[in-house]
């Protein structure tokens, strides 16, 4: 089609050029027809036919050739100028073979792509099976030394049970069942690493691992950063448990907070205050603070205050006390009881009595109870007053026995429970049975079984 409109384009720009054979006249001077010469106009209807049949045959040279009949057109187009035939002379018949023929070209040039696409595919699926093929045969080839190093590891896992279980040196404090199960994990994760570290350097994996490692340490940093107060406390709970400063049951105190110790946990202290109410103080503080531990020390010492008249004798009043004192049950003779003057003013004179009580066998708030109540009533007694807020005057220094009976309280000991106040012991017993967390504290005598 395109060849077609060629060829009747270049006839049309052809025509035109027939004019130069004609004669040009002035547009000014008009010749008048009798004056033309008749050979002039004969010349020019000559040049005039003979410039039409060489646009018409530039045109067919133009134009695409005829295939012969009977015969498959050729998928090509020829230019030749020796077509017999212009565009202009061929059949419809003539024109449908060519189209059919253009058909056929094209489908075979598309046949043609798809089967280079086949052949790239097939290409990429065989270099796929030889890559495969390469990957299967190393692993054949690397089957004894993935054996040796899984015996490596295995070997390294047994080793490291063995030396938990078996070795003596792991034993130590095994008073301490959260510390000594502590170590025989490291031990074994110790172990167990160096097997998995020499099985990888075997097969040749050693960069790969030392690469994990220092991701491992990057994000274990990070980590720490981030659940530092979470470490704080595991860190200062394992030290707890190595140090031992209480045992469970001890009377402790940590900034002003006093309780007995229930257990210590992975993140946290556990106390029963004096009025039986659950404490957690962190690890961490703890380990930091200052902590009094009243149990330590079996023997603990008590004082009161008791204040006498002015006007009366100190000498008298500290033997007096220092008697009454002494005949309380559950004072120990050694260290033996002691005073002090506090202060002596217009107020009165303020005298403090010091015992010590042995916390095994007796309770400290009885036995300080039952001292008072003793030095009271010796006081009353040896008619040693305290000092007065109201001035009064006194006109007969007799008095009635009665009135000296409902005053004066007896001296004897019978009645006077001064034993171990076990009430808290046995809720802190109770809270070690049902707590569920690991204790890093065991008992070296049991406390609360008394």
């Amino acid at each position: 089609m395109i060849y077609r409109l060629t060829a009747w384009a270049t006839a049309l720009l052809a025509l035109p050029a027939t004019s130069w054979g004609l004669p040009r006249t002035s547009r000014t001077t008009r010749t008048r027809p009798s004056e033309s010469h008749p050979m002039s106009q004969a010349q020019s209807v000559a040049a005039h036919i003979v410039w039409c049949v060489i646009a018409l045959s530039i045109g067919a040279a133009c134009a695409e050739p005829t295939p012969p009949q009977g015969s498959e057109p050729a998928p090509t187009i020829s230019t030749s100028a020796s077509s017999p035939t212009s565009s202009s002379q061929r059949s419809p018949g003539d024109r449908a073979n060519i189209a059919d023929g253009y058909g056929n070209a094209m489908v075979l040039r598309e046949t043609e792509r798809a089967q280079c696409s086949m052949r790239k595919f097939g290409d990429c699926v065989d270099a796929a099976i030889d890559t495969i093929n390469d990957n299967i045969a190393r692993f054949l080839v690397k089957i004894p030394l993935l054996a040796l190093a899984l015996l490596i590891v295995l070997a390294a896992h047994w080793l490291s049970k063995f030396l938990a279980n078996r070795l003596q040196w792991l034993r130590i404090r095994s008073d301490n069942p959260y510390m000594s199960g502590l170590v025989r994990t490291l031990v074994r994760s110790a172990v167990l690493l160096v097997g998995v570290l020499i099985a990888l350097d075997l097969l040749g994996w050693t960069p790969v691992v030392s690469a994990v490692l220092g991701s491992a340490g990057v994000v274990g940093l990070v980590l720490g950063f981030a659940f530092r107060d979470i470490a704080e406390n595991y860190i200062a709970g394992i030290l707890l448990g190595v140090r031992r400063p209480f045992e469970p049951g001890d009377h402790i105190a940590v900034e002003g907070r006093e309780g007995k110790v229930i257990s210590v946990n992975s993140r946290a202290t556990v106390l029963m205050t004096m009025d039986g109410n659950h404490l957690q103080l962190p690890n961490g503080l703890v380990f930091k603070s200052v902590l009094l531990n009243y149990t330590r020390n079996p023997r603990r010492r008590f004082d009161f205050l008791m204040l006498i008249d002015g006007s009366q004798s100190i000498r008298r009043a500290q033997t007096v006390a220092m008697a009454a004192v002494a005949e309380v049950e559950g004072v120990l003779d050694e260290p033996a009881p002691s005073w002090a003057v506090v202060e002596y003013g217009a107020a009165g004179i303020q005298l403090r009595f010091f015992g010590w009580v042995d916390q095994r066998q007796n309770d400290l708030g009885k036995v300080r109870s039952e001292a008072i109540r003793r030095v009271k009533a010796a006081f009353a007694d040896a008619d040693i007053e305290a000092p007065r807020t109201v001035y009064h005057i006194v006109t007969n220094r007799s008095r009635d026995a009665h009135e000296l009976g409902a005053i004066i309280e007896p001296l004897q000991n019978g009645g006077i429970d001064i034993s171990v106040n076990r009430d808290i012991d046995l809720q802190v017993a109770e809270a070690r049975q049902q707590s569920e967390t690991r204790d890093l504290l065991t008992p070296e005598t049991d406390k609360t079984s008394k």
